[in-house]
């Protein structure tokens, strides 16, 4: 399974582990699986350690050691075109990106937030 992981699960993947589901520890230990990260991700990790909602040491070092087994995910112009058009509840930007690069790249999301599970247009796997 190929695995775009939210925001918030990439760090409690990397500084909260406890926080994490039962199937989403599995499947993120699983070596078939591939796990991807975008680069609004590392953007979105990159505020919130400058608002300092997350600390960490060093936090662009933190970043490259917290990438380095991950596929980076492009950011394309049908990714950004995409991430505009989806019908989605909510506005943030971020998530629409996170869930248009799922669409094109034929990813699953993995994420605990409930705007985005269960939304038809991708694969999503719920942090239960």
């Amino acid at each position: 399974m190929k695995l775009l992981l939210d925001t918030h699960i990439w760090l409690w993947s990397k500084l909260e582990p406890r926080r994490l589901g039962r199937r989403v520890t599995a499947e993120l230990s699983n070596v078939d699986n591939e796990l991807w990260i975008s680069p609004v991700s590392v953007w979105e990790a990159l505020v919130l350690m400058q608002k300092g909602r997350v600390r960490v040491e060093n936090p662009f070092a933190w970043v490259d050691r917290a990438v380095e087994q991950l596929h980076e995910a492009p950011l394309t112009r049908e990714i950004v075109s995409t991430g505009l058009a989806l019908p989605l509840a909510h506005a943030d930007p971020a998530d629409r990106f996170l869930a248009a690069t799922a669409k094109i790249l034929k990813l699953t999301l993995v994420t605990a937030d409930q705007r985005l599970l269960g939304w038809g247009e991708i694969a999503s796997l719920a942090n239960r």
